[in-house]
């Protein structure tokens, strides 16, 4: 009788460490992480959050250990190219067009996916529908919010990094946030959250990430300084 494999993890980091600016951010990380997982990273501000995100979007390298997706090193640079396709990725930096239409917004990242058809539904999802043709520069911060949202159903990639998603959300924004959270894990979606605000995510894993003591000035820091 053959012994069934568990399944390899979706991701998972081995020892992971980074570096940035020569100072040590995040020390002996290891995740385990399997379609439907959840994982939040919280700390206070500085302790790497972000960091964390960037490595695993591939903007940093980590500086020891291994970031493997399906089982495969990330950084080679073959499998970079088909493990970025697998990302969503949401941050402070909203890429969002003012005086384009609030549907433009989505539907011009919709179509560099080469999908169609699901900007509107994503948008009333959101409570955006009746502002679909209203120029992006009139909505507020929630709102502006609710539009990144909005581009994430309707890219649908399968692993969310989601870097402080509910900044600037009312109470209703949030739970909506987290019923999109909930609905794209059931499809066996990865999600990633980076917060220092409570978000109700079923089951997930939490890492806090300790605080960062500043490192000794070096002769570079006082050149940078306009100060010095």
């Amino acid at each position: 009788m053959s012994i069934r494999k568990p399944p390899l993890p979706r991701l998972l980091l081995k020892n992971v460490s980074c570096m940035r600016n020569a100072q040590q951010i995040l020390r002996h990380v290891n995740v385990t992480l399997h379609d439907g997982g959840s994982l939040v990273l919280t700390g206070t501000n500085g302790s790497g959050k972000t960091t964390f995100l960037r490595m695993l979007a591939g903007f940093n390298r980590p500086s020891a250990g291994e970031i493997l997706w399906n089982g495969h090193d990330i950084t080679k640079s073959g499998i970079f190219h088909q493990y970025k396709l697998q990302l969503n990725w949401l941050s402070f930096k909203e890429a969002i067009k003012n005086n384009m239409s609030v549907l433009d917004n989505v539907q011009w990242f919709e179509v560099l996916e080469g999908k169609q058809g699901k900007s509107m539904p994503a948008l009333e999802l959101m409570g955006l529908g009746k502002l679909a043709k209203e120029k992006a520069k009139m909505l507020s911060m929630g709102q502006r919010k609710r539009l990144q949202l909005a581009r994430l159903l309707a890219i649908d990639r399968p692993i969310w990094l989601l870097d402080e998603p509910s900044v600037a959300l009312d109470d209703d924004g949030v739970k909506l946030l987290e019923y999109i959270i909930a609905e794209h894990r059931k499809k066996g979606g990865i999600v990633i959250v980076a917060t220092h605000l409570p978000i109700e995510i079923e089951d997930a894993a939490y890492m806090r990430l300790p605080p960062r003591f500043p490192r000794r000035m070096t002769l570079v820091d006082m050149l940078d300084r306009r100060d010095f």
